[in-house]
């Protein structure tokens, strides 16, 4: 019968064997996952910079939106 040792030489033939066949496209493969994060990522950072600047500013415990007062609000209402 194999031996441990005989077990692990046909072991690590096979894997070899399957990564020559399936390595470029593992390698493509993750290659497109790893440009998709990165997209993700800056897609993410970039709205989370844009939502900075339309946040509605508080004042005196009212929310005014970015584009002004709200209708009928003004100086004597």
């Amino acid at each position: 019968m194999f031996g441990l040792s005989e077990l692990a030489v046909i072991l690590v033939v096979v894997i070899v064997v399957l990564a020559v066949r399936k390595g470029p496209a593992l390698a493509r493969s993750a290659g497109k996952s790893a440009r998709i994060l990165k997209a993700e990522r800056n897609a993410d950072a970039d709205a989370g910079a844009d939502a900075g600047a339309d946040a509605p500013r508080v004042v005196q415990g009212e929310v005014i939106p970015p584009d002004g007062p709200p209708r009928g609000a003004g100086p004597g209402a």
